[in-house]
Protein backbone atom coordinates (compact mmCIF):
# COMPACT_ATOMS: atom_id res chain seq x y z
CA UNK A 1 0.00 0.00 0.00
CA UNK A 2 1.12 3.56 -0.70
CA UNK A 3 -0.36 6.97 -0.17
CA UNK A 4 0.12 9.87 -2.51
CA UNK A 5 1.13 13.43 -1.90
CA UNK A 6 -1.76 15.63 -2.97
CA UNK A 7 -0.86 19.14 -3.72
CA UNK A 8 -3.45 21.93 -3.60
CA UNK A 9 -7.18 22.04 -3.24
CA UNK A 10 -9.38 24.11 -5.53
CA UNK A 11 -13.08 23.32 -4.89
CA UNK A 12 -13.15 19.52 -5.10
CA UNK A 13 -10.14 19.14 -7.40
CA UNK A 14 -6.59 18.33 -6.36
CA UNK A 15 -4.16 20.32 -8.47
CA UNK A 16 -0.83 22.14 -8.39
CA UNK A 17 -0.15 24.91 -10.88
CA UNK A 18 -2.10 23.06 -13.53
CA UNK A 19 -0.47 19.67 -13.02
CA UNK A 20 -1.62 16.62 -11.14
CA UNK A 21 1.17 15.33 -8.94
CA UNK A 22 1.70 12.84 -6.16
CA UNK A 23 4.54 11.45 -4.18
CA UNK A 24 4.79 7.93 -2.85
CA UNK A 25 5.53 7.62 0.85
CA UNK A 26 6.17 4.53 2.91
CA UNK A 27 3.32 2.85 4.69
CA UNK A 28 4.86 -0.58 5.03
CA UNK A 29 8.27 -0.50 6.75
CA UNK A 30 11.22 -1.15 4.42
CA UNK A 31 12.60 -4.67 4.50
CA UNK A 32 15.76 -4.55 6.65
CA UNK A 33 19.01 -5.22 4.86
CA UNK A 34 20.79 -8.43 5.75
CA UNK A 35 23.61 -7.36 8.09
CA UNK A 36 25.40 -10.65 7.44
CA UNK A 37 25.42 -10.12 3.69
CA UNK A 38 28.73 -11.05 2.07
CA UNK A 39 29.26 -9.72 -1.47
CA UNK A 40 30.32 -12.22 -4.10
CA UNK A 41 31.16 -9.58 -6.70
CA UNK A 42 33.47 -6.61 -6.16
CA UNK A 43 32.19 -3.17 -7.17
CA UNK A 44 34.54 -0.18 -7.42
CA UNK A 45 33.43 3.40 -6.97
CA UNK A 46 35.39 5.37 -9.53
CA UNK A 47 34.45 8.82 -8.28
CA UNK A 48 31.88 10.83 -6.36
CA UNK A 49 30.79 14.44 -6.77
CA UNK A 50 27.67 16.59 -6.35
CA UNK A 51 25.43 19.06 -8.12
CA UNK A 52 23.52 21.70 -6.14
CA UNK A 53 20.57 20.47 -4.09
CA UNK A 54 19.65 17.70 -6.52
CA UNK A 55 15.90 17.15 -6.80
CA UNK A 56 15.39 18.42 -3.23
CA UNK A 57 11.68 18.23 -2.29
CA UNK A 58 10.37 18.62 -5.85
CA UNK A 59 9.48 14.95 -6.27
CA UNK A 60 11.05 14.81 -9.76
CA UNK A 61 13.57 12.17 -10.77
CA UNK A 62 16.77 14.07 -11.55
CA UNK A 63 19.01 11.85 -13.64
CA UNK A 64 22.40 12.60 -15.19
CA UNK A 65 23.08 11.96 -18.85
CA UNK A 66 26.30 10.85 -20.53
CA UNK A 67 27.44 11.96 -23.98
CA UNK A 68 30.86 11.73 -25.64
CA UNK A 69 32.66 10.90 -22.40
CA UNK A 70 31.03 13.70 -20.39
CA UNK A 71 28.43 13.46 -17.61
CA UNK A 72 25.94 16.33 -17.47
CA UNK A 73 23.85 16.86 -14.35
CA UNK A 74 21.54 19.54 -12.99
CA UNK A 75 19.64 20.43 -9.84
CA UNK A 76 16.33 22.09 -9.04
CA UNK A 77 18.11 25.13 -7.55
CA UNK A 78 19.28 26.19 -11.01
CA UNK A 79 22.73 24.63 -11.12
CA UNK A 80 24.25 22.56 -13.92
CA UNK A 81 27.67 20.97 -14.32
CA UNK A 82 29.70 18.80 -16.66
CA UNK A 83 32.06 16.10 -15.38
CA UNK A 84 34.65 13.98 -17.12
CA UNK A 85 32.95 10.56 -17.16
CA UNK A 86 36.10 8.55 -16.46
CA UNK A 87 37.45 10.60 -13.54
CA UNK A 88 34.69 12.88 -12.26
CA UNK A 89 36.78 15.98 -12.96
CA UNK A 90 34.47 19.00 -13.10
CA UNK A 91 34.77 20.56 -16.55
CA UNK A 92 32.41 23.48 -15.97
CA UNK A 93 29.56 24.54 -13.75
CA UNK A 94 26.88 27.19 -14.13
CA UNK A 95 24.23 28.71 -11.90
CA UNK A 96 21.31 30.13 -13.84
CA UNK A 97 19.94 33.39 -12.45
CA UNK A 98 17.11 35.71 -13.40
CA UNK A 99 16.57 39.45 -13.04
CA UNK A 100 14.26 40.99 -10.50
CA UNK A 101 11.50 43.54 -11.13
CA UNK A 102 11.95 45.51 -14.36
CA UNK A 103 15.22 43.64 -14.97
CA UNK A 104 17.05 45.25 -12.06
CA UNK A 105 19.63 43.32 -10.09
CA UNK A 106 18.44 40.73 -7.59
CA UNK A 107 21.40 38.45 -8.30
CA UNK A 108 20.49 36.16 -5.41
CA UNK A 109 17.23 35.07 -7.01
CA UNK A 110 17.43 31.72 -8.71
CA UNK A 111 15.88 31.06 -12.05
CA UNK A 112 12.88 28.73 -12.32
CA UNK A 113 14.21 25.40 -11.19
CA UNK A 114 15.72 22.85 -13.55
CA UNK A 115 13.79 19.60 -13.57
CA UNK A 116 13.86 16.12 -15.05
CA UNK A 117 17.56 16.15 -15.87
CA UNK A 118 19.39 17.16 -19.05
CA UNK A 119 19.47 15.60 -22.48
CA UNK A 120 22.67 15.86 -24.52
CA UNK A 121 23.92 15.17 -28.02
CA UNK A 122 26.95 16.56 -29.80
CA UNK A 123 27.56 20.16 -28.74
CA UNK A 124 24.07 20.75 -27.31
CA UNK A 125 22.57 20.13 -23.86
CA UNK A 126 18.82 20.71 -23.39
CA UNK A 127 16.95 20.95 -20.10
CA UNK A 128 13.49 22.01 -18.93
CA UNK A 129 12.25 23.84 -15.86
CA UNK A 130 9.37 23.68 -13.43
CA UNK A 131 7.88 26.89 -14.84
CA UNK A 132 7.62 25.68 -18.44
CA UNK A 133 10.86 26.74 -20.09
CA UNK A 134 13.31 24.79 -22.20
CA UNK A 135 16.93 25.87 -22.49
CA UNK A 136 19.51 25.01 -25.12
CA UNK A 137 23.01 25.10 -23.61
CA UNK A 138 26.48 24.85 -25.14
CA UNK A 139 27.93 21.50 -24.10
CA UNK A 140 31.49 22.86 -24.10
CA UNK A 141 31.13 25.66 -21.58
CA UNK A 142 27.56 25.71 -20.23
CA UNK A 143 26.61 29.01 -21.86
CA UNK A 144 22.97 29.42 -22.83
CA UNK A 145 22.22 29.47 -26.57
CA UNK A 146 18.46 29.88 -26.55
CA UNK A 147 15.33 29.65 -24.44
CA UNK A 148 11.87 28.44 -25.44
CA UNK A 149 8.53 28.50 -23.66
CA UNK A 150 6.34 25.40 -23.41
CA UNK A 151 2.92 24.86 -21.88
CA UNK A 152 3.79 23.51 -18.42
CA UNK A 153 6.55 22.09 -16.23
CA UNK A 154 9.06 19.72 -17.80
CA UNK A 155 9.89 16.85 -15.43
CA UNK A 156 11.62 14.47 -17.81
CA UNK A 157 14.78 14.91 -19.86
CA UNK A 158 14.42 16.26 -23.41
CA UNK A 159 15.62 14.08 -26.28
CA UNK A 160 17.90 15.54 -28.96
CA UNK A 161 17.65 13.90 -32.38
CA UNK A 162 19.51 15.53 -35.23
CA UNK A 163 18.31 19.14 -35.51
CA UNK A 164 15.31 18.62 -33.24
CA UNK A 165 14.78 18.68 -29.48
CA UNK A 166 11.71 16.70 -28.39
CA UNK A 167 10.31 17.62 -24.99
CA UNK A 168 7.31 16.41 -23.01
CA UNK A 169 5.37 18.57 -20.54
CA UNK A 170 3.46 17.53 -17.47
CA UNK A 171 0.15 18.48 -19.12
CA UNK A 172 0.66 15.73 -21.71
CA UNK A 173 1.78 17.95 -24.59
CA UNK A 174 4.89 17.11 -26.62
CA UNK A 175 6.88 19.68 -28.60
CA UNK A 176 9.40 19.50 -31.41
CA UNK A 177 11.85 22.39 -30.95
CA UNK A 178 14.51 23.50 -33.44
CA UNK A 179 17.87 22.56 -31.90
CA UNK A 180 19.64 25.57 -33.42
CA UNK A 181 17.19 28.39 -32.76
CA UNK A 182 14.80 27.15 -30.06
CA UNK A 183 11.82 27.86 -32.31
CA UNK A 184 8.79 25.56 -32.10
CA UNK A 185 8.29 23.33 -35.15
CA UNK A 186 5.30 21.30 -33.98
CA UNK A 187 3.18 20.45 -30.96
CA UNK A 188 1.27 17.29 -30.10
CA UNK A 189 -1.79 18.08 -28.03
CA UNK A 190 -4.04 15.02 -27.98
CA UNK A 191 -3.08 13.51 -24.66
CA UNK A 192 -5.68 13.06 -21.93
CA UNK A 193 -4.34 13.74 -18.44
CA UNK A 194 -6.56 12.34 -15.65
CA UNK A 195 -7.54 14.57 -12.73
CA UNK A 196 -5.46 12.32 -10.49
CA UNK A 197 -2.08 10.96 -11.54
CA UNK A 198 1.37 10.11 -10.26
CA UNK A 199 4.08 12.76 -10.35
CA UNK A 200 6.41 11.58 -13.03
CA UNK A 201 6.67 11.42 -16.80
CA UNK A 202 8.45 8.51 -18.39
CA UNK A 203 11.31 9.46 -20.68
CA UNK A 204 10.46 9.70 -24.37
CA UNK A 205 11.78 7.00 -26.67
CA UNK A 206 12.74 8.21 -30.15
CA UNK A 207 13.66 5.70 -32.84
CA UNK A 208 13.32 5.35 -36.60
CA UNK A 209 11.56 8.69 -37.03
CA UNK A 210 8.95 7.95 -34.35
CA UNK A 211 8.45 9.35 -30.82
CA UNK A 212 7.03 6.80 -28.38
CA UNK A 213 5.66 7.77 -24.97
CA UNK A 214 3.74 6.31 -22.08
CA UNK A 215 0.89 8.53 -20.92
CA UNK A 216 -0.80 9.37 -17.63
CA UNK A 217 -3.90 7.58 -18.94
CA UNK A 218 -2.01 4.28 -19.25
CA UNK A 219 -1.50 4.42 -23.03
CA UNK A 220 1.52 3.87 -25.25
CA UNK A 221 1.38 6.46 -28.01
CA UNK A 222 3.46 6.76 -31.18
CA UNK A 223 3.80 10.09 -33.00
CA UNK A 224 5.83 11.15 -36.03
CA UNK A 225 9.12 12.86 -35.28
CA UNK A 226 8.93 15.24 -38.25
CA UNK A 227 5.50 16.76 -37.58
CA UNK A 228 4.03 15.39 -34.31
CA UNK A 229 1.17 13.52 -36.00
CA UNK A 230 -0.19 10.54 -34.02
CA UNK A 231 0.43 7.18 -35.67
CA UNK A 232 -1.11 4.70 -33.23
CA UNK A 233 -1.95 4.10 -29.60
CA UNK A 234 -2.16 1.00 -27.39
CA UNK A 235 -3.47 0.47 -23.84
CA UNK A 236 -1.09 -0.56 -21.06
CA UNK A 237 -3.58 -0.11 -18.20
CA UNK A 238 -7.36 0.35 -18.10
CA UNK A 239 -7.66 2.36 -14.88
CA UNK A 240 -10.42 0.27 -13.33
CA UNK A 241 -11.45 0.39 -9.67
CA UNK A 242 -13.85 1.88 -7.15
CA UNK A 243 -11.75 4.88 -6.15
CA UNK A 244 -9.58 7.47 -7.92
CA UNK A 245 -6.51 5.84 -6.39
CA UNK A 246 -7.57 2.42 -7.68
CA UNK A 247 -8.02 3.92 -11.16
CA UNK A 248 -4.53 5.42 -11.36
CA UNK A 249 -2.96 3.98 -14.50
CA UNK A 250 0.10 6.09 -15.30
CA UNK A 251 2.74 4.73 -17.63
CA UNK A 252 5.48 6.72 -15.88
CA UNK A 253 8.51 4.55 -16.54
CA UNK A 254 10.73 4.80 -19.60
CA UNK A 255 9.90 2.57 -22.55
CA UNK A 256 12.64 0.29 -23.83
CA UNK A 257 13.33 -0.77 -27.40
CA UNK A 258 14.94 -4.08 -28.35
CA UNK A 259 15.22 -4.65 -32.08
CA UNK A 260 11.79 -3.62 -33.37
CA UNK A 261 9.93 -4.52 -30.16
CA UNK A 262 8.92 -1.92 -27.56
CA UNK A 263 8.37 -2.93 -23.95
CA UNK A 264 6.26 -0.78 -21.65
CA UNK A 265 4.40 -1.08 -18.37
CA UNK A 266 2.02 0.98 -16.25
CA UNK A 267 0.80 1.41 -12.69
CA UNK A 268 -2.20 -0.86 -12.07
CA UNK A 269 -1.53 -2.28 -15.54
CA UNK A 270 0.52 -4.80 -17.40
CA UNK A 271 3.90 -5.36 -18.98
CA UNK A 272 3.34 -5.33 -22.73
CA UNK A 273 5.47 -6.13 -25.76
CA UNK A 274 4.45 -4.20 -28.87
CA UNK A 275 5.67 -4.36 -32.44
CA UNK A 276 7.10 -0.89 -33.02
CA UNK A 277 6.30 -0.38 -36.72
CA UNK A 278 2.65 -1.49 -36.52
CA UNK A 279 1.70 -0.94 -32.87
CA UNK A 280 0.45 -4.53 -32.69
CA UNK A 281 0.60 -6.13 -29.21
CA UNK A 282 2.71 -9.28 -29.10
CA UNK A 283 2.03 -10.36 -25.51
CA UNK A 284 1.17 -8.93 -22.10
CA UNK A 285 1.72 -9.95 -18.50
CA UNK A 286 0.05 -8.48 -15.41
CA UNK A 287 2.55 -6.15 -13.75
CA UNK A 288 2.13 -2.86 -11.87
CA UNK A 289 5.01 -0.40 -11.75
CA UNK A 290 5.79 3.32 -11.71
CA UNK A 291 9.50 2.98 -12.56
CA UNK A 292 11.42 2.37 -15.76
CA UNK A 293 12.24 -1.00 -17.30
CA UNK A 294 15.45 -2.29 -18.83
CA UNK A 295 16.27 -5.15 -21.16
CA UNK A 296 19.40 -7.25 -21.63
CA UNK A 297 19.87 -10.32 -23.78
CA UNK A 298 16.77 -12.50 -23.21
CA UNK A 299 15.36 -10.72 -20.14
CA UNK A 300 13.30 -7.65 -19.26
CA UNK A 301 13.89 -6.26 -15.77
CA UNK A 302 11.32 -4.34 -13.76
CA UNK A 303 10.48 -3.24 -10.21
CA UNK A 304 6.86 -3.59 -9.14
CA UNK A 305 4.88 -1.18 -6.96
CA UNK A 306 6.00 -3.01 -3.81
CA UNK A 307 9.67 -2.75 -4.88
CA UNK A 308 10.09 -6.38 -5.75
CA UNK A 309 12.51 -6.93 -8.64
CA UNK A 310 11.43 -9.17 -11.54
CA UNK A 311 12.98 -10.68 -14.62
CA UNK A 312 10.69 -11.66 -17.50
CA UNK A 313 11.39 -13.58 -20.68
CA UNK A 314 11.38 -10.96 -23.42
CA UNK A 315 9.93 -13.37 -25.99
CA UNK A 316 6.92 -14.55 -24.00
CA UNK A 317 6.59 -12.41 -20.87
CA UNK A 318 6.96 -15.47 -18.63
CA UNK A 319 8.50 -14.79 -15.22
CA UNK A 320 12.11 -15.91 -14.86
CA UNK A 321 12.69 -14.89 -11.24
CA UNK A 322 11.47 -12.55 -8.51
CA UNK A 323 13.53 -10.89 -5.74
CA UNK A 324 11.57 -9.89 -2.62
CA UNK A 325 14.58 -9.12 -0.38
CA UNK A 326 14.26 -5.37 -1.11
CA UNK A 327 10.50 -5.11 -0.72
CA UNK A 328 9.22 -1.68 0.37
CA UNK A 329 12.67 -0.13 -0.02
CA UNK A 330 11.15 2.02 -2.81
CA UNK A 331 13.66 1.20 -5.46
CA UNK A 332 14.67 3.09 -8.54
CA UNK A 333 14.11 1.54 -11.91
CA UNK A 334 16.58 -1.27 -12.68
CA UNK A 335 19.54 -0.81 -15.01
CA UNK A 336 21.37 -3.69 -16.67
CA UNK A 337 25.14 -3.50 -16.14
CA UNK A 338 26.61 -6.39 -18.05
CA UNK A 339 25.16 -9.61 -16.62
CA UNK A 340 24.03 -7.81 -13.47
CA UNK A 341 21.17 -5.46 -12.62
CA UNK A 342 21.65 -2.41 -10.38
CA UNK A 343 18.94 -0.58 -8.41
CA UNK A 344 19.05 2.25 -5.85
CA UNK A 345 16.94 2.43 -2.69
CA UNK A 346 15.43 4.93 -0.23
CA UNK A 347 18.56 5.01 1.98
CA UNK A 348 21.12 5.65 -0.75
CA UNK A 349 22.18 2.02 -1.15
CA UNK A 350 22.92 0.48 -4.52
CA UNK A 351 22.23 -3.22 -4.97
CA UNK A 352 23.68 -5.37 -7.74
CA UNK A 353 21.64 -8.44 -8.66
CA UNK A 354 22.71 -11.44 -10.74
CA UNK A 355 20.63 -11.27 -13.91
CA UNK A 356 20.51 -15.06 -14.22
CA UNK A 357 19.01 -16.00 -10.84
CA UNK A 358 17.95 -12.83 -9.01
CA UNK A 359 20.48 -13.13 -6.16
CA UNK A 360 22.03 -9.97 -4.68
CA UNK A 361 25.78 -10.09 -5.30
CA UNK A 362 27.04 -6.66 -4.17
CA UNK A 363 26.00 -3.58 -2.23
CA UNK A 364 27.48 -0.07 -2.02
CA UNK A 365 26.21 3.17 -0.52
CA UNK A 366 26.30 6.45 -2.38
CA UNK A 367 24.84 8.47 0.51
CA UNK A 368 22.08 8.32 3.11
CA UNK A 369 19.55 9.89 0.71
CA UNK A 370 17.05 8.23 -1.59
CA UNK A 371 17.99 7.21 -5.13
CA UNK A 372 14.79 7.62 -7.17
CA UNK A 373 16.16 7.91 -10.69
CA UNK A 374 17.18 4.87 -12.68
CA UNK A 375 20.98 4.52 -12.87
CA UNK A 376 22.57 5.38 -16.22
CA UNK A 377 24.82 2.63 -17.59
CA UNK A 378 27.32 3.49 -20.31
CA UNK A 379 29.83 0.81 -21.23
CA UNK A 380 30.92 -0.88 -18.02
CA UNK A 381 30.08 2.04 -15.71
CA UNK A 382 26.88 2.96 -13.85
CA UNK A 383 26.25 6.63 -13.01
CA UNK A 384 23.87 7.36 -10.15
CA UNK A 385 22.33 10.52 -8.66
CA UNK A 386 20.42 10.75 -5.36
CA UNK A 387 17.75 13.28 -4.39
CA UNK A 388 20.29 15.69 -2.86
CA UNK A 389 22.55 15.82 -5.89
CA UNK A 390 25.26 13.33 -4.90
CA UNK A 391 26.59 11.63 -8.03
CA UNK A 392 28.67 8.46 -8.16
CA UNK A 393 30.25 6.29 -10.86
CA UNK A 394 30.57 2.54 -10.25
CA UNK A 395 32.27 -0.27 -12.13
CA UNK A 396 32.16 -4.01 -11.52
CA UNK A 397 35.68 -5.31 -10.98
CA UNK A 398 36.86 -7.87 -13.51
CA UNK A 399 39.07 -9.81 -11.09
Amino acid sequence: MKRFWAIALTSSLVVLAGCHSFKKENVEPPTPLDKKFVPTVKVERLWKSSIGDGAAESGVRMRPTVSDGVVYAASTDGKMAAFEAATGKRLWSKSIRQHGWFGWGDAKREDARFSGGPGASGDLVAIGTLDGHLYGINAKDGERRWAAEVSSEVITAPVIVGDLVVVRCNDGRVYGIDATTGERRWAYDQAVVPLLSLRGNGRLLVANGVVFMGTDAGKLTAIRLDNGEKLWEQTLATGEGRTEIDRLSDADGALVLDGSTIYGAAYHGQLTAIDGPSGRPLWNHGFSTFTSLDVHENAIYGVDDDSQVFAFDKSTGASIWKLADLKYRWLSGPAAQGKYVVVGDLDGHLHWIDGSDGKIVARERLSSKAIRAQPVVVGDTAYVEDVEGHIGAYRIATN
